[in-house]
């Protein structure tokens, strides 16, 4: 019977040495692969334990460590200012006026102590099992129960639409150029970072205040979740407090072109 094209054609010895069955294939395969993979942990690993390499922190492990040594780099920065202002005072040629007009400009720019009555605001996230407390209201989302940046800047700027002569934020204080900026739920100000409850303390007439806070549209808001689901807010009279001078750098930091 003669061949026809398609009929499967004999192989001879040494061509059928050379054809790996399907399963031989697929194990060669397996094996290349499996050492492809060795070779690359390997290389990456550079003879470490990848697990438990020291030098792979987490991102959260290193937000905390820098925040720690930006809080220490303030304080030697305000001891150092404290030391140049010293020495300047000593004998820096300047008359009385001028000195006033300094101080004046320093208190505005909220780099010296600022002292006199005081409210505060807290914010605090709500509990995470919490439940709608009023009728009509849907159960709450995860989103509904943290506090976010707008509410602290709700805050913010509510109290500097009511007097406040000066502001800080946890152990902070603000300055002109200074942002509130949350990042998950965690609030990163000034190159440091902090977790709920957040008190923000403001210098000022409290009555003025409190009538500012209870005025803003961002705040009223910002309560319907408090009643509803339990968000954190406490406002009080501190009585006389003294607010920190800024203590961090005063250079504007800003985006640049690629060359």
């Amino acid at each position: 019977m003669s061949n026809s094209a398609d009929s499967p054609q004999p192989v001879s010895g040494p061509a059928r040495r050379r054809r790996l069955r399907p399963v031989r294939a697929l194990t060669a395969a397996v094996f290349a692969l499996a050492g492809l993979i060795f070779f690359t942990s390997f290389d990456t690993a550079k003879g470490t334990n990848i697990r438990t390499d020291d030098s792979l922190l987490k991102l959260s492990d290193l937000i905390q460590e820098r925040s720690r040594d930006n809080g220490r780099l303030d304080e030697a920065n305000a001891a150092l200012r404290d030391d140049i202002e010293s020495l300047a005072e000593r004998d820096d040629g300047s008359t009385s006026a001028e000195d006033d007009r300094l101080a004046a400009l320093e208190e505005r720019a909220g780099t010296q102590e600022l002292k006199g009555e005081a409210l505060s605001v807290t914010l605090d996230d709500a509990p995470p099992d919490a439940t709608a407390k009023l009728p009509g209201y849907p159960e709450p989302e995860p989103d509904y129960l943290v506090i976010h940046q707008q509410d602290l800047q709700a805050v913010v700027n509510a109290l500097w639409q009511g007097g406040a002569q000066g502001i800080k934020v946890m152990d902070q204080r603000l300055i002109s150029t200074s942002a509130v900026r949350c990042v998950g739920n965690t609030l990163i100000l000034q190159g440091r970072v902090y977790s709920p409850p957040y008190k923000i303390t403001a210098v000022g007439d409290p009555g003025k205040l409190k009538k500012a806070l209870s005025a803003s549209p961002a705040i009223q808001n910002y309560m319907v979740y408090v009643n509803v689901y339990g968000l954190g807010w406490k406002v009080e009279e501190d009585g006389k407090a003294t607010l920190p001078g800024y203590s961090g750098t005063v250079d504007l930091h800003y985006a640049e072109p690629a060359p």
